[in-house]
């Protein structure tokens, strides 16, 4: 049924590009920008009207648009070489290693295929700005998971939601308080298809809970090789609350987390089975998931195994990564939230409640996590040092002091992060094949043979690029009315492309100290007023609607930013998602990141910024821990942890501020007589060298594979 959803689409373009259709159904459009080039030819304006989304677009562009883009010889070429691309990767002719072979089909331990896919389940997915199925860091993670193993050929299937409303809409109010719109999605306007069974009708299934039952139905995200089932519990059968429980991502009602995380689970599970996929490795990312332990427990001790043989059987394959340091991070609930949604589930397991409960016993709670550690014989953190977090954390679940969680830094998606122009750089000095070897340090070696104007040329440009983008945004807002001038100035309308440019984004949770800087907001503003060397901080990001102190800091920092004292050289970007995501971290300078050590667990967005050529300034925590070498971007604080939270803050905002006065600010502005930033390029280099290869999906997911899938898989 889904292909005639596509034939469908097919059918009302000109029969010379009719084929774009099928490529709008296929996420893998979302990595290979000269594919998106092909809407912005034919309709530009319309391409971001519809914020990117091709079937959207193509249901809605002017026939005349379209019949003249299936006459222009220069839309055609690029038509004809998008399709040919395509159309090679989706049968295994373009891989990682150009031999017709992907990265998995030529790897030793490959399991076979009768063995079947790696299930991998996520609260949320990040793949593009038009699925607005993500908040943040954990969503972009888990949507580059997917597309790196469609690129590498690894057998994998994606399990999530598909929320109606999405994650939220930040507007920030003229006093700085951030406001959550929800807009309503069309998922027929969607580049996702309704999965049906056997009689062509919509595939239905259901979690039986105390006293009813949730229906849901599913939808499917073609993700290059890789499909992704999206749940959907937005049916009539079910009641009003039910109707609900997929309409917001990350509700705050406790009541509601449960069911969702029962439906993802427990109806994850139930969903594979009815579309014969039986998994070989079960994947966890976090704990909403780990329900699915149960229901596979279940499953085996209605066959006739007893429950202590089951646990062994559903450990043997099952992997839990980790992602968060933080306490509140990983959901629990009290025993009579347990009572109340999961009665009787015990029974269907062949233990008792108490023996239900501790399996998830978290200091008298129900927690997902220590569910998810007792029923996985493989778990990591995300970072070397969350690892040794994590083990802390949780040691006391462990007597022997035998802590199994290990760690496997996250990763960044190469070509869905790098931009085009820097791409095209690349393509230049690296070698023919170079994204086959993307993770090889040796491929980044060429980087020495890259001129200085070059390079230089393509930053200026990608300045000039976020320039243009904020500027635009601020011109929308300004002729519709929706902002006072204040706040357009605050917005970015005075960006200068040849200031020094500090990017600052991410989500606006307390530990992650976004307000900083303003414990010396003089001194802030003799830094970005320097007549001889200005310097110009733009931040986004969006606090969770129920962070009430979150929201707070939002509103502390835009008070400052709307100073006239800035000169409009503090900014904060409305509205934070991969769109907007793109534009900074492949235009600024360097990437700043303040958070309390140690609990950024890892932080991705540093690692798109460093392979664009930014350089990082960060606390040394996550990733940044293991990359900094003092060469390739510069270190806030110390490698240690305090116990005392005010002198914590204040010696990072000292090491801050001595970082940006004495070496940052200068070394940017320091130039030869040619003009050019020599030192600075050097820097640069240095900091896409060490990116690069060891922060990319591909090293993750190989990881992944040769660690935890394949050890699994082949687990006899």
């Amino acid at each position: 049924m889904s292909d005639i959803v596509i034939e469908s689409l097919c059918s009302l373009l000109p029969k010379r590009i009719h084929k774009l259709g099928e490529l709008a159904y296929n996420l893998w459009w979302t990595w290979h920008p000269e594919s998106q080039r092909i809407f912005q030819r034919i309709d530009n304006v319309l391409w971001e009207q519809v914020y990117h989304n091709p079937v959207k677009f193509l249901r809605q562009a002017p026939r005349k648009a379209l019949a003249n883009a299936a006459k222009d010889s220069r839309t055609l070429d690029m038509y004809d070489r998008t399709l040919r691309d395509f159309t090679n990767y989706m049968h295994s002719k373009e891989s990682v290693n150009g031999n017709g072979k992907t990265w998995y089909q030529q790897f030793k331990g490959a399991w076979p295929a009768k063995k079947g896919p790696v299930a991998y389940f996520s609260f949320e997915y990040g793949l593009h700005e038009s699925l607005p199925m993500y908040s943040g860091g954990l969503g972009v993670l888990a949507g580059d998971h997917l597309k790196e193993a469609s690129d590498m050929g690894v057998p994998l299937v994606g399990v999530g939601f598909l929320y109606l409303q999405g994650y939220f809409r930040q507007r920030i109010t003229e006093d700085g308080w951030q406001e959550a719109n929800y807009d309503q999605l069309d998922f027929e306007q969607l580049p996702i298809t309704q999965v049906h069974d056997a009689a062509g009708d919509p595939l239905v299934l259901c979690v039986e809970m105390p006293g009813r039952c949730i229906y849901f139905n599913m939808w499917k995200a073609q993700v290059g090789r890789v499909p992704l089932y999206l749940m959907d519990t937005d049916l009539p059968e079910n009641s009003p609350q039910d109707r609900v429980l997929t309409q917001r991502l990350y509700t705050p009602d406790p009541d509601t987390r449960i069911n969702q995380e029962m439906v993802l689970g427990i109806g994850g599970v139930r969903a594979l089975r009815e579309m014969k996929i039986a998994p070989a490795v079960w994947h966890m990312n976090e704990g909403h998931p780990a329900f699915l332990t149960l229901e596979r427990a279940r499953e085996l001790v209605q066959k006739g195994k007893s429950f202590e043989q089951a646990v062994q059987i559903v450990k043997k394959n099952t992997v839990f990564t980790t992602h968060t340091p933080v306490p509140a991070g990983n959901d629990k609930f009290p025993a009579w939230q347990i009572d109340r949604h999961l009665n009787g589930f015990w029974e269907q397991l062949g233990i008792t409640r108490d023996q239900f409960m501790a399996l998830g016993n978290d200091e008298g709670a129900f927690g997902m996590t220590p569910l998810a550690l007792r029923l996985s014989s493989k778990a990591n953190g995300v970072s070397e040092l969350h690892g040794e977090v994590s083990r802390a954390m949780w040691k006391w679940m462990y007597p022997n002091g035998d802590v199994p969680i290990g760690h496997i830094t996250n990763g960044i998606h190469t070509q869905t992060w790098l931009s085009r122009r820097m791409k095209r750089l690349f393509d230049g000095y690296l070698g023919a094949g170079w994204l086959n070897r993307l993770d090889d340090p040796e491929t980044w070696e060429m980087l020495d043979e890259i001129p200085d104007d070059d390079l230089w040329t393509v930053r200026k440009h990608l300045k000039r690029k976020l320039a243009s983008f904020m500027r635009d945004r601020a011109r929308v807002k300004w002729i519709t009315h929706l902002q006072h001038p204040v706040q357009i100035v605050a917005g970015g309308v005075l960006i200068d492309p040849n200031v020094l440019t500090i990017g600052f984004a991410r989500r606006f949770a307390t530990y992650k100290r976004a307000t900083l800087m303003l414990r010396d907001v003089p001194r802030l503003m003799r830094l970005i007023n320097n007549p001889a060397m200005p310097v110009q901080i733009l931040f986004a990001g969006k606090s969770h609607p129920a962070d009430e102190p979150g929201k707070r800091l939002i509103q502390e920092l835009y008070r400052t930013v709307k100073n006239a004292d800035s000169a409009g050289r503090l900014v904060f970007i409305e509205d934070y998602d991969m769109n907007v995501a793109r534009y900074l971290v492949q235009g600024v300078d360097v990437w700043m990141n303040t958070p309390r050590r140690p609990y950024e667990a890892s932080g991705t967005s540093g690692m798109k910024a460093g392979l664009n050529g930014a350089l990082n300034f960060s606390v040394l925590d996550g990733w940044w821990r293991e990359c900094w070498n003092g060469k390739n971007g510069w270190a806030i604080g110390e490698d240690k942890s305090f116990d005392d939270i005010e002198k914590q803050d204040l010696a990072d905002c000292e090491s801050l501020y001595s970082a940006l006065e004495n070496e940052i600010v200068p070394l940017y502005y320091s130039t030869d007589d040619d003009g050019l930033p020599h030192e600075w390029l050097k820097w640069m280099r240095e900091s896409v060298r060490t990116v690069a290869p060891a922060f990319s999906t591909r090293r993750m997911v190989k990881q992944y594979v040769r660690e935890a899938y394949a050890p699994l898989a082949n687990d006899k």
